[in-house]
């Protein structure tokens, strides 16, 4: 098995006959019209794949790979299956022809996908004169102004496939762009979208794709979408190379069992099992580009994106028509589903007369049916422009006083459990977002509204079931649990066996007790973790050891406090819930005793009791010297 440095993947753009599969050619040796009907019509009609073997110039290997597009308007939606899923582009034009129809057409398809490297060949330079190669190349970085292709951008370079003028130029600055590409994310899920299978002699059903994000391996189990259909990965290659695992941004084949290569079509989409789903709703934010016609409401469109496409009808927000050169939120209803995620780009094109017209990104694609527009067009406006972590804060807040799984919200974000963690750890630690269980996320804003909602069916001196009062509120069983808890440990509520009552100083429960209670219990909040005994905490409040003993008995029933190991040592529950979500960010690493004590900044004496605690808890497990957190 081979694994070279990095390997990157450029789509060739440009009209119909400017050289473009020649140029893949002279570059790689490798003819891309593999199609019996583009070898007799020469023109490609099919996505194609080469790819050669340079040095980046720090002198790494480096594996260049090309997806051949089709430069017929007719093949248009070929080229959007092979530009959808690659991070850079090649604009051809040829020297003696210049700016054509698709070559304005696809630099559009490429700036509406959200590609931003390149560079621009000039094809066909030994067929023209010195002046105009000249002419024709200050045309072409006048028509690039403004582009991601643009002159302080990208070079524009001249070569000749004929004599092989220019043709090292062409590689070197090729191996520049490839070192700005950027790989796919690890904080994504795997996904891979499939544009060919076929059966090979002697292994059976292979599709091959660009990987955009996670990391596959030989052994893997995973689903194959839409259609739901469980494959296993039997062998892998990457860029020619055989391999046992391959990494984001790779072109990728993989020989699959469980399947045939005729059940599978362009357009389905590799995934980890139980993880993405594909999706028939989409929010989106449109860009409707100069020249094209007004967008109406309802209107009925080509949708484009990766490796699919589908017909599609278009829900506006407001219902006044799209103007050419404008960005609009829509919805998107697609006629077949797609395996999509926030972020991901598209195009849209109008089925007659067929062309270009706009395109996008994903906003959500798991939106509220019910939600009314207004809200709905507010939540999108602030998803629009928001960090990672606050879209993770905004999807948490939509659920109401449901919450969300983080598992649900890792298929609804497209990005791992591990990364949501990461980027929800800042508002967990300052209370923005609460952790009602390992897996249950819910905004503040919706804890007091579910702590309100408890309130109102509490009147003075009236105590209601719990049972009772879950099924008043309709909260889901973790919630109401986590709410009332909270509330109880704050004194607002009290809960008597399974009697809850509002907490006040006419409370018939009430006793002597509650301002020593209070005491003990702020004493040890304010303690954190390391908390003092029982005999120095009756000291420092002045209280006989018996009395504190029946105090603290009370706060742990109560479940205030937590005894740690023995009856000496006690730690307010906040601390530890504290503790616990610390450590759970911390999710698949190991930990030994001093590595505790340094995170902390805990003694032996309270570090071995607590780790005990996380133990019990299953938030981490002993392996001899060392925890793994669960």
């Amino acid at each position: 098995m081979t694994n070279l440095s990095k390997s990157v993947v450029i789509g060739t753009a440009g009209h119909i006959d400017h050289g473009k599969t020649t140029l893949v050619r002279a570059l790689t040796g490798i003819d891309t019209d593999r199609l019996p009907e583009e070898k007799r019509r020469g023109i490609t009609i099919d996505l194609g794949f080469a790819s050669f073997e340079t040095q980046a110039p720090d002198g790494s290997p480096l594996r260049i790979s090309f997806v051949d597009v089709p430069g017929h308007s007719l093949f248009v939606r070929n080229m959007l299956a092979g530009a959808g899923c690659v991070p850079a582009v090649m604009l051809v034009v040829a020297a003696n022809e210049g700016i054509m129809p698709q070559t304005v057409e696809h630099l559009a398809i490429c700036e509406l996908l959200g590609i931003s490297q390149g560079m621009t060949v000039i094809t066909k330079a030994d067929a023209v004169s010195d002046s105009q190669l000249l002419d024709v190349t200050q045309s072409i970085e006048r028509f690039l102004q403004g582009t991601f292709l643009g002159k302080d951008h990208a070079p524009v370079l001249p070569m000749s496939a004929t004599t092989g003028e220019g043709t090292d130029a062409v590689r070197a600055e090729l191996a520049k762009l490839a070192v700005r590409i950027h790989r796919g994310s690890s904080d994504a899920l795997l996904r891979m979208p499939l544009d060919r299978s076929f059966v090979m002699k002697g292994f059976g059903t292979v599709v091959t794709g660009t990987l955009m994000s996670g990391t596959m391996h030989i052994g893997q189990t995973l689903h194959l979408e839409p259609g739901g259909r469980t494959v296993r990965v039997r062998g892998l290659q990457s860029h020619g190379l055989p391999q046992q695992s391959v990494e984001p941004g790779s072109r990728v084949a993989a020989n699959l069992s469980g399947i045939d290569a005729n059940e599978i079509h362009r357009g389905q989409t590799l995934v980890s099992p139980k993880t993405l789903s594909p999706v028939d709703t989409i929010d989106a934010e449109v860009h409707l580009l100069q020249g094209a016609p007004a967008l109406k409401h309802r209107a009925n469109i080509h949708f484009h994106a990766f490796t699919s496409e589908t017909m599609a009808s278009i829900f506006l927000y407001g219902y006044e028509a799209v103007q050419p050169g404008t960005v609009r939120l829509m919805r998107i209803k697609l006629a077949e589903p797609i395996v999509l995620v926030p972020g991901d780009r598209f195009v849209l094109r109008q089925p007659s007369p067929a062309g270009t017209i706009g395109g996008g990104r994903v906003l959500d694609t798991h939106p509220e049916a019910r939600q009314r527009k207004a809200a709905t067009v507010a939540w999108l406006d602030q998803l629009t422009t928001a960090c990672p972590a606050q879209q993770i804060s905004l999807r948490v807040a939509r659920r109401k006083t449901m919450g969300i799984a983080l598992d649900a919200l890792s298929a609804e974000t497209g990005l791992t459990v591990d990364a949501i963690r990461g980027y929800a750890g800042p508002a967990l630690q300052c209370g923005e977002l609460l952790a009602v269980s390992e897996n249950l996320l819910l905004s503040r804003e919706n804890f007091l509204t579910a702590a309100s909602a408890i309130m109102t069916f509490l009147g003075a001196g009236i105590a209601v079931k719990s049972s009772v009062l879950r099924s008043r509120t309709a909260l889901g069983p973790e919630v109401f649990d986590y709410v009332l808890s909270s509330q109880v440990r704050e004194k607002k509520f009290r809960l008597c066996g399974e009697m809850v009552s509002v907490h006040s100083v006419d409370d018939e429960f009430l006793s002597a007790d509650t301002e020593r209670l209070a005491a003990v219990a702020s004493a040890l909040r304010e303690a954190g973790l390391a908390a003092p005994s029982v005999m120095e905490l009756a000291r420092k409040l002045n209280l006989d050891e018996a009395e504190m003993r029946r105090l603290v008995t009370l706060l742990q029933r109560d479940k205030t406090i937590v005894r740690m190991g023995d009856d000496n040592l006690f730690i307010h529950s906040e601390a530890l819930n504290q503790l616990s979500a610390r450590i759970t960010l911390l999710r698949g690493k190991l930990m030994d005793v001093a590595g505790f004590k340094q995170l902390t900044g805990l003694s032996r004496k309270y570090a071995i009791p607590l780790l005990e605690y996380l133990d019990r808890q299953r938030i981490t497990r002993n392996q001899g010297d060392q925890r793994l957190i669960l």
